[in-house]
C-alpha cells in the first residue's frame, strides 16, 4: 500500500528512489534516461517498483539541460488577442506537439519593453529555436539570438534579420480582392489599414493597393488608418461623390471588426450604401448583414510550415534562407454583392 501524500511525492528525489530500490542513484538516472538497456532486468523492475510506490516524477527540464536538450521552442507574438496570432500559434503548436515539443508563447502586447524582456527570459528557458510574428524593434537582441539558434519569422519581416520567412503573399491577395470588387461593379475603393508602425505586412499590403489602384483606370482609392477619428473618416467617405458605388477593402481582422463598429454607428444599411472585403476571414463574418466576403489566410499551414523549417535548422539543414509564400483563398458573401445585384 502507497501511503505517500501529495506533498510527499511532490518532494520525491532521485536519491529517495535509489535508497528505496537499493540501487545507486547512476542506475536510477539510466533507468529513467536513454541508458536503460544497460540495466538488468532485476534491477529495472526494482526500479520501475519504487518509482511506482514513491510516485517520483522526474524533472524533464532538469533532464534536458543535462543533456543540452529541452525540446522548448519560444514563440513572440505582438498581440495575442488578435485572431491571426491565436490561429497560427495553434498551427505551431500542434506541430511541436507532434514532434515531440512544447511550445513557451510570450505576448509583447505591442510594447517594445515587454519585448525586450520576453527575448531574455526565453533565452533564460533555453530554448532550442524560436518563431517571431512581432514588432522587431528589438533588432540587435535579435540578430544576438539568431546566431545561438535557429530563428523563423512569421508575417513580418525584421530588417538586415536573414532568417526563413513564412507568410502571405500579400501582393496577391490585394490583387485578389481588387479584381474581386472591380468585377463586382465598384468603382470607389477605401483601404482601412491599422497603423503602419514598422510591420512591413501592412505596409506591404498598403503598396499593393496602391499600384492596383494605379494600373486600374476606372478605380478611384484611398487610405485610412484605424483610430479615434475612424468613424469620421468612413462618413466623409460615404458622404463624397466618387465615380461610383463603393466599397471598404479591410486589410485585416481588427479592420474589419473596426469598420463594422463604426458602418454601425453611422447607421449604414450593410452592405447595401457600401461594399466590404476583408483580409483574414474570422467565425463572425458569416453573422454581420449578408456575410463578409473574405480573403481567408491558411494560418494553420503557416504555423506548421514556421516550426517544419524551424525543425530543419534544428537537424543541421544549412542553405540560404527560405520564404514560403502562401495564396489567399476569396470567400464570397453578401457584403460585395450589393453593386451588382
Amino acid at each position: 500500500m502507497n501511503d505517500f501524500s501529495a506533498a510527499q511525492r511532490s518532494r520525491v528525489t532521485m536519491l529517495d528512489v535509489a535508497e528505496h530500490a537499493r540501487v545507486s542513484k547512476a542506475s536510477v538516472s539510466r533507468f529513467i534516461g536513454e541508458d536503460r538497456g544497460l540495466l538488468s532486468d532485476a534491477i529495472a523492475l526494482r526500479i520501475e517498483q519504487s518509482i511506482a510506490e514513491l510516485g517520483y516524477r522526474p524533472n524533464q527540464m532538469a533532464r534536458g539541460l543535462k543533456r543540452g536538450r529541452t525540446r522548448l521552442i519560444g514563440m513572440l507574438v505582438a498581440d495575442i488577442r488578435n485572431p491571426y496570432s491565436i490561429a497560427v500559434m495553434h498551427g505551431v503548436e500542434t506541430a511541436c506537439r507532434q514532434h515531440g515539443y512544447s511550445l513557451v508563447v510570450c505576448n509583447t502586447d505591442r510594447d517594445d519593453e515587454q519585448e525586450r524582456q520576453h527575448l531574455a527570459l526565453l533565452r533564460s528557458y533555453n530554448i532550442e529555436g524560436l518563431i517571431v510574428n512581432t514588432l522587431g524593434h528589438h533588432r540587435d537582441e535579435l540578430h544576438e539570438l539568431h546566431r545561438e539558434m535557429p530563428l523563423v519569422l512569421v508575417d513580418r519581416k525584421v530588417e538586415h534579420l536573414e532568417s526563413d520567412m513564412v507568410g502571405l503573399d500579400n501582393s496577391k491577395a490585394v490583387e485578389m480582392a481588387i479584381e474581386h470588387l472591380e468585377a463586382q461593379g465598384y468603382r470607389d475603393v477605401l483601404l482601412v489599414t491599422e497603423p503602419y508602425d514598422g510591420t512591413s505586412s501592412r505596409i506591404e499590403r498598403v503598396s499593393s493597393f496602391k499600384s492596383q489602384v494605379a494600373q486600374r483606370p476606372s478605380l478611384r482609392g484611398a487610405i485610412i488608418e484605424t483610430g479615434s477619428q475612424l468613424t469620421a473618416h468612413l462618413k466623409a467617405f460615404l458622404d463624397a461623390p466618387g465615380p461610383g458605388p463603393k466599397a471598404l477593402f479591410c486589410a485585416n481582422g481588427i479592420a474589419a471588426l473596426a469598420s463594422t463598429h463604426a458602418l454601425r454607428e453611422l447607421q449604414c444599411d450593410l452592405f447595401a450604401n457600401v461594399g466590404l472585403i476583408a483580409l483574414d476571414d474570422l467565425d463572425w463574418y458569416p453573422l454581420v448583414g449578408s456575410g463578409i466576403t473574405a480573403l481567408a489566410q491558411p494560418t494553420a499551414q503557416i504555423g506548421a510550415s514556421a516550426f517544419e523549417c524551424l525543425l530543419k535548422r534544428l537537424r543541421g539543414q544549412a542553405g540560404p534562407v527560405r520564404t514560403l509564400d502562401f495564396s489567399a483563398q476569396l470567400i464570397v458573401r453578401g457584403s460585395t454583392l450589393g453593386s451588382s445585384r
